[in-house]
């Protein structure tokens, strides 16, 4: 009989303490909130601390009529912001994957708006399209599109649209540069066999370039989602989810029930909900691409 093999420990051994950190970096935030969460935790009284349950929960989804509208708000500012970066670094990934003069120095700006500050990136956008004295105005009135000032952000129709823009133009260099890196790893010889056998522009893009730069989508768009979710920067700042609730996102509101209100509690109950909701999304999403990026291998 073949003597059954031992099994080999050194590799769990020499990854423990990784591991451990990992966890204990995680797990004790995650856990604490979690907690909290089940807790009337009120910066404010803090003599009337008491366990709730699920009380902070039921009221989240029953009684508080912000919390709706922020998660319709998130559904659309996380897949329109996501959605059109994607799209906008493919075109400007393209573009930029070509030779060109000057190409370095274009490749260097298109990573402006990513190493702005969000903040500045707010401030910015709110100047453009201020109500008041914003160029977009300027702009819309010379072409006779408009008449008067449109009060952009402060109008519930067009305020989470504008943000949604800033967003957009924040995260393009991101995608772009990821998209552009994992196009120039394709082989060259892909190409040049594909024109040998008389294949069109769009058929090696859609056959050769997407199927090589897979991967990289995959796990681009999965950061981004969740980037752009946890986002508070922007909206916070142009319009602190007003008027009203028509910007109000999970995050913001979330910071606003923990920071500014300090009910840590209810806050936590806020938190844990949105981490589920983005969990169940990025699990459909890497089931879904998984299964297509099956199909496109076969």
């Amino acid at each position: 009989m073949q003597r059954k093999k031992s099994k080999n420990w050194q590799p769990v051994i020499l990854l423990a303490p990784a591991i451990i950190i990992v966890i204990l970096i995680i797990g004790y935030p995650v856990g604490r909130a979690i907690g909290l969460s089940l807790f009337q935790y009120d910066m404010t009284n803090l003599q009337n601390v008491k366990f709730v349950g699920i009380q902070n929960y039921v009221d989240l989804f029953t009684k508080d009529e912000a919390f709706w509208p922020a998660f319709k708000n998130t559904i659309v500012w996380v897949l329109v912001t996501v959605a059109s970066q994607l799209l906008l670094s493919l075109l400007l990934a393209n573009i930029l994957n070509k030779k060109f003069f000057l190409r370095g120095v274009v490749r260097s700006i298109v990573l402006i708006p990513w190493v702005t500050p969000c903040v500045l990136i707010s401030l910015m956008w709110a100047w453009i399209f201020n109500g008041n004295y914003g160029v977009v105005n300027e702009i819309l009135n010379r072409l006779h599109l408009i008449t008067g000032d449109a009060a952009w952000l402060a109008q519930p129709q067009t305020a989470l649209w504008v943000q949604i823009l800033a967003m957009i133009w924040q995260g393009v260099p991101f995608f772009t540069i990821m998209i552009l890196a994992a196009m120039q790893s394709i082989p060259a010889e892909l190409y040049e066999s594909a024109s040998v056998d008389g294949a069109s522009s769009v058929r090696k893009y859609f056959h050769i370039t997407i199927p090589g730069i897979a991967s990289t989508l995959v796990s681009t768009v999965m950061i981004r989602l969740i980037w752009v979710f946890n986002n508070v920067d922007i909206i916070y700042t142009m319009t602190g989810g007003g008027p009203g609730y028509s910007s109000l996102t999970l995050s913001v509101y979330t910071y606003q029930q923990a920071q500014k209100s300090m009910r840590f509690g209810y806050g936590s109950a806020a938190a844990i909900t949105g981490a589920v909701f983005m969990t169940g999304v990025i699990f459909i999403y890497l089931r879904l691409t998984r299964e297509k990026g099956g199909m496109i291998t076969k």
